[in-house]
């Protein structure tokens, strides 16, 4: 596979055509471990945490080439390979699993066998398993001085494990359905991004085996990474790593006594947090989108420390807070987490960037070429008002993008959304795909205006399967089984993909996961999240390559994958199978255009219609060449024709 490279705001290969990545997340399921299997509906108080298995996830060796299979037939040309710090470095710092490192290796060279370049994403969603999310090892929390086992006893963390009862099953009031999110603002999560990205300013005293929390955590993290580097170097398929997925903010920029702006969930404080860390109980309100006053609840009712004995509280140490006469916690300096040496921060610039260039550096030293594919918190408004000075060289911007109100609420109407967080209604699938547009075009801005412009591709974007009260699985169930039971998120795929091609944008969709299950407790095996374009409940044909996937015809659709010069525009009509194209072709260019047209649309007799340049068009199975004569414009019209 010819390598690839950023050029400004384009990707290239090595004979300089411009490249479309069209990819998936692979896969969900990777943030567990594969044995004992740790998805996250089967209760566990993480006492194995040391001894887990991650080999298998996303799925065994011996299956690859089948799911890889299946990702290139429906057009996928990349996969973003989820890892987890935990899955590479549970059993204790610098203890890594050799056996792991060796099985993703040999996943990156299965993937080179179907066409599909891989970038590696270091993956984590609020900290780790052990504080409702995936990511870090466990023994991170006792670098920090914390007791994971008292989270869920002091409402420090919101753990599916703990609260949900796997014996009923199905929704349940103790786990509300997407509430993992709302971890970032409590304790054990804040605790840990304020120490991970800031702890030698904000608790310089706070060590940890004679170094600095930060220094020791960081430098553990990128030692991983640098492991898993060292075993896949040689792949030329292998174009990158991510910088780290969805990082936290912790407390840093935030004021003590500023409740967390939140839609739904507790409105934590970071006076709120620390409290509740050491042990008091605190009244917080509680968010709805479906109320319209916030209630207070009652948080670590029984007083319990996460503070593992002999450490204490960095912050209360410094004397950022303490307790009145009365007992009550108090913010003795309230603006301490927004400022340093009286000049105030920003976290992007002060401590995200720094980060950037310590994860390029220790990948590239492993190879120099590697793109970084870099990532702000989903919170922080880089993405608005531009990225700031020293991303290094060769990055790549990779935000990610979900339609928020159908992602929180399982929920999408093509006639009518209203926003979960401005309240604002929009009306007709077309204007919900302008806003789709809107939105993306913004994230895009970002990176076009980074430096001199560097490639953005949407890391993360999707749709939940199980929407509209998992409908879809209500009529598998009851046997039906043409793709019209995917309307709904085929639909949606569709508006959110053409708002893509408006913008030519590269992305990687979430997800595949090849665990998935039919059932609101399993998904993608994860906090009850069920986002996999593929599950083997729906695969009744073993020999049929689409059998299991899931509204196909929402993201197995044309586009220009390798452009002999520079494409222009590209567009898919669903209702008519109809695509055209406009590219400005470069004859320094030695290497044709390539197109993905898949049959399962266009049939085996498609009816090209050229205009501009000379051009010869050959067809290989799903694999369109265009070989133009001389360098101009190149418009190209495909209907559908044919047996499929």
């Amino acid at each position: 596979m010819l390598k690839l490279h950023a050029d400004k705001t384009l990707f290239r290969d090595a004979a300089g055509r411009q490249i479309i990545l069209r990819g998936v997340n692979l896969g969900g399921d990777s943030k567990v471990p594969a044995k004992p299997d740790g998805q996250s509906w089967r209760p566990t108080d993480f006492a194995d945490h040391r001894v887990v298995d991650f080999v298998g996830r996303p799925f065994p060796l011996d299956e690859a080439d089948v799911h890889l299979g299946r990702l290139a037939h429906w057009g996928f040309n990349c996969v973003r390979l989820l890892v987890t710090w935990e899955a590479i470095e549970h059993a204790g710092p610098g203890l890594y699993d050799e056996i792991y490192l060796d099985y993703v290796a040999q996943m990156c060279r299965a993937a080179a066998r179907h066409g599909l370049y891989v970038f590696v994403d270091p993956h984590q969603d609020v900290w780790s398993r052990m504080s409702g999310g995936d990511g870090a090892p466990a023994w991170t929390f006792e670098v920090a001085g914390l007791d994971f086992t008292r989270f869920d006893a002091a409402d420090a963390a919101l753990v599916m494990q703990y609260r949900y009862d796997s014996r009923q099953g199905g929704r349940q009031a103790s786990y509300p359905t997407m509430c993992w999110s709302a971890n970032y603002q409590a304790p054990a999560n804040a605790i840990m991004w304020t120490l991970f990205f800031a702890g030698d300013d904000f608790a310089p005293a706070h060590r940890f085996a004679g170094r600095s929390v930060q220094g020791f955590l960081q430098d553990h993290f990128l030692g991983a990474l640098a492991a898993l580097a060292e075993r896949i170097a040689d792949l030329p398929n292998v174009i990158g790593f991510d910088t780290l997925n969805e990082p936290g903010e912790g407390w840093i920029g935030r004021r003590l006594d500023t409740p967390a702006k939140v839609v739904r969930g507790l409105r934590w404080s970071p006076l709120d947090g620390l409290a509740v860390a050491s042990g008091f109980p605190c009244e917080i309100e509680r968010a709805s989108p479906d109320t319209q006053t916030a209630q207070c609840e009652t948080v670590n009712a029984n007083g319990i420390s996460i503070w593992l004995p002999g450490r204490e509280d960095p912050f209360r140490a410094d004397g950022v807070w303490d307790v009145d006469p009365g007992g009550q916690p108090i913010a003795l300096r309230p603006d301490y987490f927004c400022s340093r040496e009286g000049r105030p921060i920003s976290i992007e610039a002060d401590y995200m960037v720094p980060f950037f260039a310590r994860v390029a550096q220790a990948i590239r030293n492993v190879r120099k070429d590697w793109l970084i594919f870099v990532e702000m918190s989903p919170f922080s408004s880089t993405y608005r008002d531009g990225y700031p000075a020293g991303v290094p060289d060769q990055a790549v911007s990779a935000p990610h993008w979900y339609d928020y109100t159908a992602l929180v609420t399982k929920c999408f109407d093509a006639a009518r959304s209203v926003n979960i967080l401005t309240g604002v209604e929009t009306l007709g699938l077309q204007a919900i795909e302008d806003n789709y547009c809107r939105e993306l075009g913004q994230l895009k801005q970002a990176g076009d205006t980074l430096g001199g412009g560097v490639p953005t591709l949407i890391g993360e974007c999707g749709y939940q399967i199980d929407m509209n009260d998992a409908d879809s699985y209500k009529r598998f169930a009851s046997g039906e089984r043409g793709q019209d039971i995917w309307q709904s998120q085929t639909i949606a795929m569709n508006a959110m993909y053409n708002a893509l091609d408006r913008l030519l944008l590269s992305s990687t969709q979430w997800n595949y996961s090849s665990s998935n299950r039919n059932d609101p407790m399993i998904g993608d095996g994860w906090n009850q999240e069920d986002l996999s374009i593929f599950s083997e409940d729906q695969r009744v044909d073993p020999d049929d390559l689409d059998s299991g996937g899931r509204g196909i015809e929402g993201f197995c659709r044309p586009y220009m994958r390798r452009v002999q010069g520079v494409l222009i525009s590209q567009n898919y009509e669903l209702e008519t199978s109809t695509f055209e194209t406009e590219l400005l072709v470069d004859k320094r260019i030695d290497e044709p255009t390539e197109l993905y047209l898949p049959r399962r649309i266009f049939g085996t007799d498609p009816q090209f219609a050229l205009a501009g340049v000379e051009a010869e068009i050959s067809q290989t199975a799903q694999l369109v060449r265009i070989d133009a004569r001389a360098s101009g414009l190149l418009k190209l019209r495909i209907v559908s024709g044919g047996t499929r």
